[in-house]
Parts: C-alpha cells; sequence; structure tokens
C-alpha cells in the first residue's frame, strides 16, 4: 500500500530458492510467456526493461502502454509459477496506493460542490474522531490530509502487533502473515493512530501516511451519507466505463479472472499470497483493477473529465514529499521527472504480491507498470523503477 516499497528484515534475508532458474525459463520461454498485443511493434528497449526486471527475482512483469494509437500490453515471466502460466492479459491486480487518487479525485468534487472546504478543519467534518496523544483535528485541515502534511502518526506503525514499524526506521509494513484473514474497520485503524503522537506539527513538511486517506474516506462517507467506496463507484468508475476497476466489498478475499498470483517473500521463502483481507489497506490502498483502467482514469482525471480546471489545478500543486525527494506530491498525484526528461503525473502502490508504477505524461502516453510481488530489497527496488523509467521514456 506504501507508495514506495518497504523492505522487512525477514523479506531482507532471501529469495526463494529457484528463481534464478524461474528467470530464466521466463526469459528464453516464447509465445504466450513473453506476449505483446497493440496496433504498433513492440519497442525492444521496452522487452529489454521487463526482462531486467524477471533477471532480478520476480516472478512476472507486465507494462500496460496506452495511447493515442492504441494500447500495447508487453508481459514477461510468470503469473503463476505453479502453471508457468505469464500474467493474463486485462490481468485484475491489486492497485495499492494508486487508491488514493481515487480518493483525492472524490474530495476534490465535493470541494467543487461546495460540500468540503479544502482549507476547512477536520474536526468540522469528522468531530471527535482526531483526538488524542497530541492530535488535534482542529488543527489539520483537509487540504493537509490530501497532501500528506498533516504529521498524522501512521496505523501502520503500531498499536497493534500485525501492523508494525521496521525498528528504528519510519519505514512500516503489515504483518503479512497476521493481516491475511483479520477484518479492520476504518475507525478501528483511526484509533490505533491516535494512540501515537503526532509526527510533526501540521503543515511543517510532507511525510506520507496511510492515515490520512482513511480519514478522508470517512469525511467523504460522513458528507454524503454513502461510503466512499459507493462515491467512487458512482462518481468516478461508472461515469468513465471501468468495468474492471473496483473496491472489494468486506470479506472479499480475492481478485476477479483473470489474474495473475500474487507473491509474498517471507522468512526467505516465496509463498502465494493471492488472497487476504485488504481491509487493513481501505481507503488508502484496498483496490483493485487492470493496467489498461489505472491508465484510463488518470488520462480521464488529467484530461479535466473528472474536476473542474480550478480543483485539478490544486490537486497538481506539489510539494517534497519524504518518500520521494526528487518528486513532488500534489493532492493525491504524484509528479516526478525521469532519466529522459519526461514527466509523469500519476501515483503508484504496493501491496502484499502487488506493486504497480504509474505515470502519465505531458503528450498523454500513460503507463501501469505491475509486478506480481514486492522488491524484497533496495536493489530490487531500483530495478522496478528503472524499468518503468524505460517502459516510459521508450513509450
Amino acid at each position: 500500500m506504501q507508495l514506495n516499497t518497504t523492505f522487512s528484515g525477514r523479506s531482507r534475508r532471501a529469495v526463494a530458492a529457484g528463481t534464478g532458474l524461474l528467470a530464466l525459463l521466463a526469459l528464453t520461454a516464447c509465445g504466450p510467456g513473453n506476449s505483446a498485443t497493440a496496433a504498433q511493434p513492440e519497442r525492444p528497449e521496452i522487452r529489454q526493461a521487463l526482462e531486467s526486471v524477471v533477471q532480478a527475482g520476480f516472478p512476472g512483469a507486465q507494462a500496460v502502454i496506452t495511447t493515442a494509437a492504441g494500447e500495447q500490453t508487453v508481459t514477461a515471466g510468470f503469473g503463476d509459477i505453479s502453471t508457468g502460466a505469464p500474467i493474463p492479459d486485462r490481468a485484475h491486480v491489486r492497485i495499492g496506493s494508486n487508491t488514493k487518487s481515487f480518493v483525492a479525485t472524490v474530495v476534490m468534487q465535493l470541494v467543487a460542490e461546495g460540500k468540503v472546504e479544502l482549507d476547512g478543519p477536520v474536526e468540522r467534518y469528522l468531530p471527535g474522531v482526531v483526538q488524542g496523544s497530541g492530535n488535534d483535528g482542529n488543527r489539520i485541515t483537509v487540504r493537509q490530509l490530501l497532501q500528506h502534511t498533516s504529521g498524522l502518526p501512521d496505523y501502520l506503525a503500531g498499536g497493534d502487533p500485525s501492523l508494525r514499524a521496521e525498528p528504528g526506521t519510519q519505514q512500516i509494513e503489515p504483518d503479512p502473515e497476521v493481516i491475511r484473514l483479520r477484518h479492520y474497520s476504518p475507525a478501528e485503524l483511526v484509533r490505533i493512530a491516535m494512540t501515537m503522537p503526532p509526527r510533526h506539527e501540521p503543515g511543517a513538511r510532507s511525510v506520507y501516511t496511510n492515515t490520512n486517506y482513511i480519514l478522508l474516506g470517512m469525511l467523504i462517507e460522513q458528507v454524503t451519507g454513502s461510503p466512499a467506496a459507493t462515491e467512487i463507484t458512482t462518481r468516478i468508475i461508472e461515469p468513465l466505463g471501468l468495468r474492471d476497476t473496483y473496491f472489494p466489498a468486506p470479506g472479499d478475499l480475492g481478485l476477479r479472472t483473470p489474474h495473475p498470483r500474487g507473491y509474498q517473500q517471507i522468512d526467505g521463502a516465496r509463498i502465494d499470497f493471492t488472497d487476504f483481507d485488504p481491509s487493513w489497506g481501505d481507503t488508502a490502498g484496498a483496490m483493485i483493477a487492470t493496467g489498461s483502467d489505472v491508465n484510463r482514469f488518470f488520462l480521464a482525471l488529467l484530461d479535466g473529465k473528472l474536476l473542474p480546471a480550478a480543483q485539478l489545478e490544486q490537486m497538481r500543486q506539489t510539494v517534497t514529499f519524504d518518500r520521494m525527494p526528487s518528486a513532488g506530491y500534489g493532492l493525491g498525484l504524484v509528479e516526478q521527472t525521469l532519466s529522459c526528461g519526461r514527466k509523469t503525473v500519476a501515483h503508484g502502490g504496493s501491496i502484499p504480491g502487488f506493486d504497480t508504477r504509474t505515470g502519465v505524461t505531458a503528450d498523454g502516453v500513460a503507463v501501469t507498470l505491475t509486478v506480481n510481488e514486492l522488491p524484497s530489497s533496495k536493489e530490487q527496488n531500483e530495478v522496478v523503477e528503472r524499468a518503468f523509467d524505460a517502459v516510459v521514456c521508450a513509450s
């Protein structure tokens, strides 16, 4: 769910035995194991970028590239290690923190409708919710939640044995062995956060915090009278015809077909982590979609099809934030400059089983790169970053 992957001590220790062989098989496979569908020829740089990901130990990788000329899907490696099947075209995957952009869009629609004041205090909309341990909803604005400048602690950093922090760091991750079938309500997640002191004064800096977007989901429900998932569906998914995008219902542990398997490194072993309860992510990271739909959403948003110009401009005003110091965080959007000089705007997300990198360029090229296992080291994370960079620059 975090924007940039975090690395636990357990995950660092090893990549499961046989990964090298799997990578070799994936790279030498032909036909469905390495597919491209498009109205235009596949660029070799894109193929090489995906193969570099598989060579680095990931089961599989898929890039979906959407341009004015059409859509291209390029796949390498395995979507299912047990069968040798590739990641299927139009694969449903967990999109993690890309969920935040959907949530931010709904909030900005409510701002445009005069139902929410961007610089109004959170206490106005969620009375008594942001209180305790020095946290005060009277001093935090809706804008600060959207831009991670609230100073609020992240519920993933403590208060529950299944939601833990990496010792000595500000990087956090859930314990996959415990959260798999555990159900959390948004109010419960916020209560966990309120047991901890603020990270910094409101507005002082931007520190990426999932609590902010759980609160925004609660705010949407309080203002509209409908769950945030319903508002996302009626305001974004249905108008855009995103038939392969959805917010999982309570108790929905799986993925709609077609889908790859999602894997997780635990104690040096690779396990199938496709099915689990994503409620600990909720409006900070629980949504499911295809790469094609993710691209269509961000293209529509940035083309002004979901928001008036004034609200879209506000979303794109960025500040430096802790997870990607070389990039900027807006109101639910990330802007970064790639090695070729092209800038992208979108978000990205990671959650057990899947890591997605997303971006839309100024000339309307949208890219979603998905790998079906979280990076288990800093080096693996950098491989995925370079691959995304290469795919965008070659598209």
